[in-house]
């Protein structure tokens, strides 16, 4: 599955992962995501437990000068601009190669990140469907 963050500038910031999603996967994405920073970050993020857990409350004390967290309100993932590029993953896998096991799917993911890294024009368009339009109007990085 994948982890990340959408920039105002139309970057994407991805980690692709394995394991269950919790709060030590978020972490260690926000980890590397803090360090391709020189300031402060506003992030958007949803209601997940891993953002709440009480890990999360103490590297965000330990960051608080990084990384600034805003919570969108909870079931709302249409909300949310990486549904749209999940949403977006699911239908770019062509039938015919579906990922046989984990190990392909983790390929097949990446490779189609790294391909819409390449792509901006696409991933503005992960920002610009009338749920998600607020995230043009702010500066902070989606969740």
């Amino acid at each position: 599955m994948p982890e990340g963050a959408i920039s105002a500038k139309r970057r994407m910031h991805l980690m692709v992962f394995t394991e269950t999603f919790d709060a030590d996967v978020m972490w260690r994405f926000l980890d590397r995501f803090a360090c391709y920073f020189d300031r402060e970050v506003r992030l958007v993020v949803d209601g997940h437990s891993s953002h709440h857990a009480r890990e999360g409350r103490a590297w965000h004390a330990d960051h608080s000068n990084r990384i600034e967290p805003h919570f969108l309100p909870s079931y709302s993932p249409e909300l949310q601009p990486d549904e749209l590029v999940n949403a977006d993953l699911k239908r770019s896998l062509p039938m015919s190669s579906r990922a046989r096991d984990q190990a392909q799917l983790v390929v097949e993911s990446r490779r189609f990140f790294h391909r819409r890294q390449r792509q901006p024009r696409i991933v503005r368009g992960y920002r610009r469907g009338p749920p998600v339009r607020y995230s043009l109007e702010t500066e902070p990085l989606r969740f």
